[in-house]
């Protein structure tokens, strides 16, 4: 199982306070991301083939893979909010690597994601739309009579004369002019699609909610898929996600970042977890009717 990134540093305290303290007042409201992980305890993070950030809404799992992918350079496909102190956040970090980054290594968010999705989307409503405007061109070029006036007239004369065999119909005209639609999967069936399409061998790969669109049943064949290609095709992943399904991958390391300070946790022991685990066995009596 390979490591590419060994361990990331944050700014420390003493850093952030230095930093703030030699701010004049700005029309900002905050200093993000300062002032987010101090109170938290979190100095520094060391990874596993397999590491999974865990919390709620607002714990920084988000904050901490984008400072990851900054300092690495890791290739991302969709703007983040950064604000305006996030890049002089970064000098204050340290990450060490054991090995060189590969390139191909990618960012993969819920906002890249949703753009796949809209853009296959567009793409077919566009082949849609033209596909009714070739049925008219069929129907305009079977029934109008066309007079010949010269050779600049040949290239529309072919289309007319196609147009009018007795062989073809309309679907077969449309379709030697038309490229395919894009085969429709169900949003959950093309987000899987998404990451299995873009995660392959001896890369890292930074994974932001990935469960967001996914089934149970869909949310546990990409989590075997990113097991797998940990284990057997040199990939790092490193994760935020608050899924049972996700945190249940084998022997990944995961940090809680609701807890403080952060620690890491087996994944039956996050709070998230056993929710669900008492939620079900207070309907334990339903399921053994």
């Amino acid at each position: 199982m390979s490591i590419y990134i060994n361990s990331f540093e944050f700014a420390s305290e003493f850093d952030e306070i230095n930093f703030i303290s030699y701010q004049r007042r700005t029309c900002y409201s905050g200093y993000y991301p300062f002032k987010i992980f101090p109170e938290k305890g979190l100095e520094r993070i060391d990874f596993s083939p397999v590491t999974i950030f865990y919390g709620g809404n607002g714990s920084g799992k988000s904050t901490v893979l984008n400072l990851i992918a900054e300092s690495a350079g890791i290739t991302r496909h969709s703007p983040f909010s950064s604000g305006a102190f996030f890049e002089k956040y970064l000098e204050y970090c340290r990450m060490w690597s054991l090995s060189e980054i590969p390139q191909n290594s990618q960012i993969l968010t819920s906002d890249d994601v949703f753009d796949y999705l809209l853009n296959v989307r567009c793409l077919n409503n566009g082949i849609d739309k033209r596909r009714l405007e070739l049925f008219d061109e069929f129907t305009d070029k079977r029934c109008t009579p066309y007079r010949f006036g010269g050779m600049e007239d040949y290239e529309k004369m072919k289309e007319v004369v196609d147009a009018k065999r007795k062989r073809n119909n309309a679907s077969n005209f449309v379709n030697k002019r038309l490229v395919k639609n894009i085969d429709m999967f169900s949003n959950g069936e093309s987000a899987l699609k998404f990451f299995t399409d873009r995660i392959i061998s001896d890369a890292v790969y930074l994974l932001d909610e990935p469960e967001n669109s996914l089934s149970l049943p869909l949310q546990k064949e990409l989590m075997e898929y990113v097991s797998d290609s940990a284990r057997f095709f040199g990939c790092q992943f490193i994760i935020a996600s608050h899924s049972p399904i996700f945190l249940s991958i084998p022997e990944a390391k995961i940090y809680d970042l609701d807890s403080k300070p952060v620690r890491t946790k087996k994944w039956t022991d996050l709070p998230n977890v056993r929710m669900y685990y008492d939620f079900f066995m207070e309907h334990k009596a339903e399921f053994e009717e």
